[in-house]
């Protein structure tokens, strides 16, 4: 479906100028001339078959099965995205320090320089922290770099109930760290809240620091068996935040960090002619240091032939999740990126502490906002050399080669999770009596009456199975194809009930089941304005 530009408001015209980098400034005639001028050249680069003038907006997946009927497999088929264009990225000497694009997050937009950075900010990516290490990290010497905040981006549309949306943490983490500076062990963050945290473990530290204000980071190997990390702010010395011990850190090496929640940061790693503030004596900055004295980090892959995804398939609660955490913290040299509500909702928290704990606001369409932000990174994954985990349902054919599609030119897996029936009503029960009600047990069955396996093929070249192998995983999915179609509609009631000329993605038409993402959120009600002619996908599965 497509939206027309002049029907969007000022104040969203705008969150499309800025994410393109384009001016935002002038009345709505001019603004809505620069983005259709925009999406204009979007259109002849990306996606001929578009018309002018037009934002695509799709809706939420549904995830349908065709039931291997032919016309409608060849509806699928032809609905299925082309693979996107690969981003370009400029080579950089890897002699300098500088923002490593690859060991940052998916929504942490790099300059070309790669000195500075800042963060997707339309709608629900307001909510999100995003963070970046450096390229280089150190284990020895008196070292420092600076970070100055140079906007608070606005973000009018966010609630006025939301705590500190704009805040910068800022300070060191080891190489295979997550991008959440200062939420787990070796990861040390100071931020503008006037808080600094390790490991989780938030205590008042120096100041709040804001919009224009530099902070300076110093790390000393210097100090005996100890490592001692200070800061400053424009230039006032704030004193130790952190001490770790080199037996501890076992000889790797600490990176600068950044995270930041709707802020844009540039970074001064000794690469200005002049600093903002001099450094203490006897620090050196981090791109002034010998070759020798600078560990590079983790990476990337060289082309789309060594990324590798994974798309887990599996029933809500069977333990997708549980399986993508522990397999990319078994294979840290891969970095793999998890593509999933439960992802999203991580880098949503508060404090060290997930939404569900303390979010004043309506669950369901907060959980309508992580769906949205899920769509678009995946859309942007596709473009990225990286190694991704695709943590949804995808329970359903169709859906599996519509999302795979993108990917094409990458290795691409199925990870298949099947518990024996007891085994997931427990865990259902357990997710139930931590979480709430994830998914209504009629989209479950519906799932259930649905759910094929998949097989290696023109868009899979391997599956593998995750506790019951293929021979009784069959077993066992008849039986729930049984069990769910006993209770559902046929699908012919389903198909007939549409409305003439839907696509049959999203709203509440398709018969008397309306289906639901992650925490119950309605999954056909919103509309993606990414604006950029993406992959298509309507994303919102269940994680587990």
């Amino acid at each position: 479906m497509s939206v027309d530009v002049k029907k969007l408001k000022v104040n969203e015209l705008k969150e499309e100028l800025q994410r393109r980098g384009l001016d935002t400034r002038g009345r709505k005639a001019d603004l809505v001339e620069k983005l259709k001028a925009a999406l204009e050249a979007d259109v002849q680069a990306d996606a001929p078959g578009e018309q002018e003038g037009e934002i695509r907006q799709d809706f939420k997946d549904n995830d349908e099965n065709e039931d291997g009927e032919d016309a409608q497999e060849q509806e699928g088929k032809s609905r299925t995205p082309q693979p996107p264009a690969e981003d370009e990225e400029e080579n950089i000497d890897d002699t300098l320090v500088t923002i490593d694009t690859y060991n940052c997050d998916l929504h942490f937009k790099v300059s070309r320089d790669r000195y500075s950075g800042y963060p997707l900010t339309i709608e629900g990516f307001a909510y999100l922290w995003a963070g970046a290490r450096a390229s280089h990290g150190v284990t020895r010497g008196r070292v420092c770099y600076e970070m100055k905040i140079n906007e608070e981006i606005p973000v009018k549309h966010l609630p006025s109930s939301e705590p500190d949306p704009h805040v910068v943490r800022i300070g060191w983490s080891l190489n295979h760290c997550s991008t959440q500076l200062g939420e787990e062990p070796f990861s040390f963050g100071y931020g503008g809240t006037g808080k600094k945290s390790a490991d989780c473990k938030f205590a008042n530290f120096g100041e709040k620091f804001g919009e224009n204000d530099v902070i300076g980071c110093y790390i000393d190997f210097d100090q005996g068996d100890e490592v001692e990390m200070c800061y400053s702010k424009n230039g006032v010395w704030l004193g130790e935040a952190f001490r770790t011990t080199k037996e501890e850190l076992a000889g790797r090496a600490l990176f600068p960090h950044v995270l930041v929640k709707n802020c844009a940061v540039e970074f001064n790693f000794g690469q200005k002619r002049e600093p903002y503030f001099p450094p203490p004596e006897g620090y050196t900055y981090i791109h002034n240091l010998d070759m020798e004295d600078k560990i590079r980090g983790t990476k990337g892959p060289a082309s789309k032939s060594d990324c590798e995804i994974l798309m887990m398939v599996g029933l809500p609660a069977c333990g997708k999740t549980t399986w993508a955490i522990k397999h990319a913290e078994t294979n840290p040299e891969k970095k793999y990126n998890i593509l999933g509500t439960n992802a999203i909702m991580d880098k949503m928290k508060v404090m060290g502490l997930r939404r569900q704990k303390n979010y004043a606001g309506r669950w369901d369409i907060l959980i309508q906002q992580a769906t949205q932000c899920l769509n678009r990174l995946i859309e942007i994954a596709a473009r990225k050399r990286r190694n991704y985990i695709l943590d949804q349902t995808n329970v359903y054919g169709s859906a599996r080669r519509r999302k795979m599609r993108p990917f094409e030119g990458f290795q691409r897996k199925a990870i298949v999770i099947c518990p024996t029936d007891e085994d997931l009503k427990e865990r259902t029960l357990k997710q139930t009596n931590e979480q709430g009600k994830d998914v209504p047990d009629h989209a479950v069955l519906e799932m259930k009456a649905n759910f094929t396996l998949p097989e290696a093929c023109d868009f899979l070249e391997a599956v593998s199975y995750s506790e019951l192998q293929q021979d009784e995983a069959e077993k066992l999915l008849k039986q729930y194809n049984e069990e769910g179609r006993k209770a559902g509609p046929p699908p012919e009631k389903r198909f007939d009930s549409r409305q003439p000329g839907f696509r049959g993605r999203g709203g509440g038409g398709g018969g008397s089941f309306q289906r639901y993402d992650k925490f119950e959120g309605s999954r056909g009600s919103y509309q993606n304005r990414s604006g950029d002619g993406g992959s298509g996908y309507r994303g919102g599965e269940h994680g587990s």
